[in-house]
């Protein structure tokens, strides 16, 4: 969710999809950074995506000055992208303790709880950092979330374009059609379906959505069935407003926190998606068949409560992060900062300006066509991008040069392993 509550349901729209300034980025220490990294500057290590560097860097400055806020926060911004609870619990509270009202240190650790299901020790961070809509919502959480019934389900899509979509089941009814988005954090439906499911809303909100405003409810769901994996007691929004979505109908978006307590693969090629039971046995499998496909394991780093990141690269910048919106709908295989398509020299066709929606507000993107995307050993050459000049290059306080969009991944499988934090992309159908 964005600050001021101006996250929408469907985030990414149709025609090309923008990942826009609504981070909450964590301060950087000392002066102005750059992506050129000496190997001295804790900061500049960490804008450049060199995150264990950096760590080394923020202990060695914690140990010379234990009382420093900045050092510690960043020290468990480090652990909590990598799911490292342990170290990032240790220093944001250490954070915490130097400055209890420090927002920043509030968001990230009420994030580092969340991915642990410690709602309830959420909660008084999120009061510090201002998000009361959080706070209320997690209240109304009883007993143990996201409680895993079944060990396997393979989704058919019932359609690739212009969004992929699957079936699942509300609260035991009928068959909905559900997109899935890992740009988006939640499980989030229609107001209809929310309704014929019979939820009541714990909390409220109205947030601005394209030409006006929409209003976003929250509850707690009993249960959320994709094929033979059941999900109970789970966090859910839904959204009411009287403006179509440019996205195309559907009842419902599958975000990142579903898919984080799962092992997860996308099958692009095969066009269904698999969902496992997160298990020691699991993880080995899909390890071994990323193997046999000659996936290498990349890494996968998770910012601002849901947003994926790992290694790739742009127009031959080198190996930097780059953004992994899974799902939603694009065009465009990629989008990047105009900073960075000018930095590379990629060609900008501002002839033929797109006028669209980025984070339910107004922007304009330009076709851009660089010589080459990558993720890991997954390449594709002269594809149809897309340049935004209002995309900021820093949004989670390190450098992401280009981020990934659904036209990408269309020759490829996808698995996310959130307990090695590990991602394996192989070109073909998933065995």
């Amino acid at each position: 969710m964005a600050d001021g509550g101006e996250w929408d349901r469907r985030s990414l729209l149709r025609g090309a999809a923008v990942v826009a300034g609504a981070a909450a980025t964590a301060p950087l220490l000392g002066k102005a950074t750059t992506a050129q990294a000496d190997g001295n500057d804790a900061d500049a290590l960490f804008k450049a995506g060199k995150f264990a560097q950096a760590g080394r860097l923020y202990e060695e400055i914690l140990r010379n000055d234990p009382n420093n806020l900045e050092a510690a926060r960043q020290l468990g911004y480090v652990g909590l992208l990598s799911n490292n609870f342990p170290q990032a619990e240790k220093y944001l509270t250490m954070a915490l303790k130097l400055s209890p009202d420090d927002k920043e240190t509030n968001k990230l650790l009420g994030d580092c709880y969340i991915r642990q299901d410690k709602f309830s020790l959420s909660i008084p961070c999120w009061q510090a950092a201002g998000k009361e809509i959080y706070a209320e919502w997690f209240a109304a959480l009883r007993g143990t979330p996201y409680q895993i019934y079944g060990d396997t389900a393979r989704l058919p899509w019932q359609q690739m374009d212009p969004e992929p979509l699957v079936e699942a089941s509300v609260n035991g009814g009928a068959p909905k059609s559900f997109t899935f988005y890992t740009g988006e954090p939640w499980l989030g439906m229609s107001a209809a379906v929310a309704t014929e499911a019979g939820l009541t809303a714990v909390a409220k909100q109205q947030i601005t959505y394209l030409d006006g405003t929409a209003w976003q409810y929250f509850g707690v769901l009993d249960s959320f069935k994709m094929g033979d994996i059941e999900l109970r007691n789970i966090p859910v929004e839904w959204s009411e407003t009287d403006q179509a979505s440019p996205g195309g109908p559907d009842d419902g978006i599958i975000g990142t926190w579903v898919f984080y307590h799962l092992l997860t693969t996308f099958d692009y090629a095969g066009q269904s998606l698999i969902l496992r039971r997160p298990t020691p046995e699991t993880a080995r499998t899909a390890r071994a068949a990323a193997n046999r496909a000659g996936a290498e394991p990349l890494p996968l780093w998770l910012a601002s409560e849901h947003m994926l990141h790992s290694s790739g690269s742009v127009a031959g910048s080198g190996t930097q992060v780059v953004a992994l919106p899974i799902g939603g709908t694009s065009e465009c295989a990629a989008i990047m900062p105009e900073e960075t398509a000018r930095q590379l020299g990629v060609r900008i066709d501002y002839d033929r300006p797109l006028q669209t929606f980025g984070h339910s507000h107004p922007t304009v993107t330009y076709p851009c066509y660089p010589k080459e995307i990558s993720l890991g050993n997954a390449t594709a050459k002269e594809i149809y991008c897309n340049t935004d000049p209002d995309m900021p290059l820093t949004p989670y306080g390190f450098d992401i040069p280009n981020t990934l969009f659904h036209s990408f991944y269309k020759p490829y499988n996808l698995t996310l392993d959130f307990t090695g934090m590990n991602l394996y992309i192989a070109r073909g159908k998933a065995s």
